[in-house]
């Protein structure tokens, strides 16, 4: 007799709210060894722009996206993709730059006949979303980056940017093997964190959310900062709005200031107040506001 999963019961809830949003799951097999799940609408409205939401670090897309999707969906034709070695995508193949994962979600997005889109990417998501942005200019009609430090070059972890100096101890809060690491993970993520779960709720998250392909997000994680710099960032074109907590622990909002003085009048900036890296959870409505303002309103 198997027990109770608080998680596998909370992923069954999410998959709800995605059915009952018009989408349904799909699978693009890219013939090279990979394949990509992705979440697209039932029937696609010629009258709704397109709209790709391109998630970080953690759970699979669902737990990521979930609190926004009933506000979007009205407004959008929503695809809503597992990047690789997240959910039901994979690869055998031994890329593990955010190139190739732009690569790959353009595969998909073209196999399912959409030519023109805008993107949402959040954390790690967004450096995949940049990438999209810089190698397919006439796809991508506007973007928005979240929390994601696209701007951070390999040196920042030696100066003390960020609140650890080595991209193995990264590795190991952003991928939790042990209730004692989730804790860390929630407690950089949020402004206001939980506090008192108990671990059997911990140790079952991680049981169902973190423990396959363990070793190759290490290697994604790895690739993030490797030989970057600044000053070989491409500047994408697209009119770019910018969104970022003013409490975030995982990417200082410096990096937020960075990017904007990269992008120049090409991007606008917003900082929702009293939220953390994961203000899409903490503040689902602000965060609409804005991708609305932008999105829709212009």
């Amino acid at each position: 007799m198997s027990c109770f999963s608080f998680t596998a019961t909370r992923d069954w809830c999410y998959r709800s709210i995605f059915t009952k949003s018009g989408l349904r799951s799909t699978i693009t097999d890219l013939g090279d060894g990979t394949v990509i799940h992705c979440w697209v609408p039932k029937t696609r409205k010629e009258s709704k722009p397109n709209m790709l939401l391109i998630h970080g670090f953690g759970a699979n897309a669902m737990w990521q996206w979930g609190d926004l999707i009933p506000y979007l969906v009205p407004y959008f034709n929503l695809y809503v993709p597992d990047l690789l070695f997240f959910g039901d995508s994979y690869t055998t193949r031994p890329e593990r730059t955010e190139s190739f994962q732009a690569h790959c979600l353009m595969r998909v997005m073209e196999a399912k006949s959409v030519r023109k889109m805008s993107l949402v990417g959040l954390s790690y998501g967004g450096f995949v979303g940049y990438s999209m942005a810089a190698q397919f200019k006439d796809a991508i009609e506007k973007v928005v980056i979240c929390c994601a430090g696209v701007c951070l070059e390999e040196k920042d972890l030696e100066k003390g940017l960020f609140k650890v100096s080595h991209i193995e101890e990264a590795a190991s809060i952003l991928l939790p093997q042990t209730p004692e690491k989730l804790r860390e993970l929630i407690s950089y993520g949020f402004y206001k964190p939980l506090r008192g779960l108990p671990s059997c709720l911990l140790s079952d998250f991680i049981q169902v959310m973190c423990t396959e392909f363990v070793e190759e997000k290490k290697d994604l994680i790895r690739t993030i900062p490797k030989d970057r710099k600044l000053s070989e960032l491409p500047k994408i074109t697209q009119p770019t709005l910018i969104i970022w907590g003013d409490q975030d622990k995982v990417f200082p909002v410096e990096l937020a200031y960075r990017l904007k003085r990269h992008l120049g009048e090409a991007a606008q900036l917003e900082i929702i107040r009293n939220a953390g890296h994961a203000f899409i959870i903490e503040k689902p409505k602000e965060t609409f506001k804005h991708l609305k303002s932008f999105l829709i309103d212009n």
